[in-house]
């Protein structure tokens, strides 16, 4: 009973966290809270996160470098919706850390979870997405393959980050996206942000990521991030 508890918990955590949290949107302490900065986020205490570098504080972002991360990932999904996207790849995502993968192991929950967003050109138009977990170190050198699924290993890179608090909804990343665009304007890291895309290097197979940390039962101190990948010389 305890065993099967723990999965349930687990099931309502993903499923309403990669949903975007659509229950509650209505509850007033779920309003997003934008241009947060440096804020850590509550559940990396928690559970694993990826560990990085602070590079730059700037106004209304920061830039870190990390390390080399493992990410299991959905193939592109393509829907008008980031939430409808997030929602379809959960299946797939949770049946994974639950041992569905060829060396039926059970993997650790970690944060964030990333949808990699490539925008359509119209609003009506469908988008792509790329939804992944965070593999845990212990499990990075040699990570469980799954049917439907893929492995990235992404080489140390920087990342422009913006944090807003709240539940992910479609109505705000586009627009938070385009503040974090707006507030890097005149600086060098814009100019190696779109360096980087130029040259086909890292950030350039999308043009942003949605980055979530919280439960859905954590109505308070909520932190999101959208993520601009890029490399540069150190």
């Amino acid at each position: 009973m305890a065993a099967a508890g723990l999965s349930f918990f687990k099931l309502s955590f993903l499923l309403s966290l990669l949903s975007g949290g659509s229950n509650i949107l209505n509850n007033p302490l779920s309003e997003t809270t934008p241009g947060l900065v440096g804020k850590f986020p509550p559940s990396c205490n928690r559970i694993e996160c990826p560990n990085y570098e602070l590079v730059h504080t700037g106004n209304g972002y920061e830039i870190r470098r990390y390390d080399n991360t493992v990410w299991i990932s959905t193939e592109p999904i393509q829907d008008i919706s980031l939430v409808d996207a997030t929602r379809t790849a959960f299946f797939q995502l949770f049946a994974y850390i639950q041992g569905k993968n060829e060396y039926h192991q059970k993997i650790e929950m970690t944060a964030p979870v990333i949808s990699q967003v490539s925008p359509s050109d119209g609003p009506f138009c469908e988008s792509s997405f790329t939804v992944s977990f965070y593999v845990p170190k212990k499990n990075q050198p040699d990570p469980a393959p799954a049917k439907n699924l893929h492995i990235q290993k992404w080489k140390p890179r920087y990342v422009a980050v913006r944090q807003f608090g709240g539940f992910v909804s479609d109505s705000t990343v586009g627009q938070e996206a385009a503040a974090l665009q707006e507030s890097l304007k005149g600086t060098a890291w814009a100019n190696a942000i779109e360096k980087s895309k130029e040259d086909g290097g890292v950030g350039s197979d999308s043009a942003y990521t949605v980055a979530q940390y919280n439960s859905p039962f954590e109505f308070s101190g909520r932190v999101n991030e959208i993520w601009l990948p890029f490399e540069m010389e150190d």
